[in-house]
């Protein structure tokens, strides 16, 4: 098969000899391969390579063994620039079959996709799986397609000094695991080459466990600066956390964003890029143009990443956050950067969104995006600028789509920004301006 272009996922697309669509998985566009198919559906099946007969021009040779297996880098054969212009690429597609924009608009709109690091040791945080089978302890990364787990030593995709975490955090587990059962399903991993924080998240069952030996141990694993324990409860697909507790040392990770330093716990979302983060804020505050003497709303405002900087440069801000944990890491950090122009709310955006008029606002919802009713909600405020930041092209432009019938606010620019190398996902930065395109 002749591989034709990437999909919007980890897998590249080709065509059968009857011109049914194949995503087959390890493609890169240009690739001739033979593909042994694992799937049948009606409209489309799904393979893999086995053999590359003419590799493609675009084919690389990815430093990390493990690309074609695990879940972490799907892209890694792929030459960056031709990974860039995907996601832009990805982003103005969205905008044609979802939002139902005219192609040379979406075109104009779409600006070429910023990379803001390295497209390697980029990352600040790995996810490692822990299972027990038999009384064997299995540690590693999740694979691509199935439950397996996949032990490495390393991962190109942390930073240098990152990445060596991986394999002492591993043993040092695999070592405690002996004796009391320690009921983990999930380890993370943060590291910081800024502030030199690394911390070491368990998660599991709140089940006895033996707290003393396993923060001993993993603080003798190497400079790890905190050890949490985060328990949950609930199915996989529905778990909610339980309790927090500190192991050993800070009990928190930090990282720095320009000059601001944030304090993060266990639980709570943080941007793996950096770098990326930085670039976010820097496009967000472009973008807004927040004076002296205007009112902001950060909604889905997480830990403070764009709330702070905001603070710092407006009179107020109403920030609302849906998620515990990272409405205590805001207030945290609010009170550690002397903050006080900050009205933090608990709770759903909807149902907390805030009653008074704003100047400048920014959004920033999880991948399954806004709901109607905080687009019409926004559509109702007198502000100049909303920024839309998302990190899902196609509820972008379902979103985009709902604001124009709205007809309060235009997509007036989007800037993708690339801050997962390797991988198809892409962050974008919409500003909406008041009026009718």
């Amino acid at each position: 098969m002749h591989i034709r272009r990437l999909s919007y996922g980890p897998d590249a697309i080709a065509q059968d000899q009857e011109g049914k669509t194949v995503f087959v998985n390890g493609g890169v566009p240009g690739d001739t391969a033979e593909v042994a198919i694992t799937d049948v559906e009606k409209r489309y099946s799904k393979g893999h390579i086995v053999n590359i007969v003419q590799p493609s021009a675009a084919r690389v040779e990815a430093p990390c063994p493990f690309v074609d297996v695990c879940g972490g880098c799907p892209w890694g054969h792929i030459v960056y620039p031709i990974q860039r212009a995907q996601k832009r690429t990805q982003v103005i597609d969205s905008l044609v079959r979802i939002a139902h924009m005219n192609e040379d608009r979406a075109g104009t709109l779409v600006q070429p996709c910023l990379t803001p690091s390295d497209s390697w040791g980029y990352r600040n945080k790995v996810e490692l799986g822990y299972r027990v089978e038999n009384g064997k302890v299995t540690i590693g990364m999740h694979a691509r397609g199935n439950n397996k787990l996949i032990k490495v030593d390393t991962c190109p995709l942390m930073a240098k000094e990152a990445a060596k975490f991986v394999k002492s955090v591993t043993g040092a587990l695999s070592y405690a695991s002996h004796g009391d059962p320690l009921n983990l399903y999930r380890i993370g991993i943060r590291t910081s080459e800024r502030t030199h924080s690394v911390e070491v998240a368990l998660w599991g069952s709140p089940s006895s466990f033996p707290r003393a030996r396993v923060g001993k141990i993993l603080s003798e694993a190497g400079p790890i600066t905190s050890v949490v324990r985060v328990m949950t409860k609930g199915t996989a697909k529905a778990r909610k956390i339980a309790g927090v507790e500190r192991l050993a040392g800070d009990g928190y990770w930090s990282e720095r964003l320009g000059d601001n330093t944030m304090y993060i716990s266990a639980p709570s979302f943080f941007q793996v890029n950096t770098k990326g983060a930085e670039t976010l804020i820097q496009t967000v505050l472009h973008y807004l143009k927040p004076r002296p003497n205007d009112v902001a709303m950060d909604l889905y405002c997480g830990v403070g990443t764009f709330t702070i900087p905001l603070a710092q440069k407006v009179s107020y801000v109403y920030a609302v956050e849906a998620y515990g944990p990272a409405v205590r890491d805001l207030r945290r950090n609010l009170k550690l950067h002397h903050v006080d122009n900050v009205d933090p709310q608990g709770g759903d955006t909807g149902r907390e969104f805030p009653q008074e008029d704003a100047d400048i606002i920014v959004v920033d919802p999880p991948r399954a995006g806004l709901t109607e009713d905080v687009v019409c909600q926004l559509s109702g405020q007198p502000a100049r600028a909303i920024v839309y930041v998302s990190c899902d092209p196609t509820t972008l432009a379902r979103d985009l789509a709902w604001f124009k019938e709205q007809g309060t606010f235009y997509a007036a620019q989007i800037q993708p920004i690339d801050l997962f190398p390797q991988s198809y996902h892409v962050e974008s930065v919409c500003l909406l301006l008041r009026g009718q395109e």
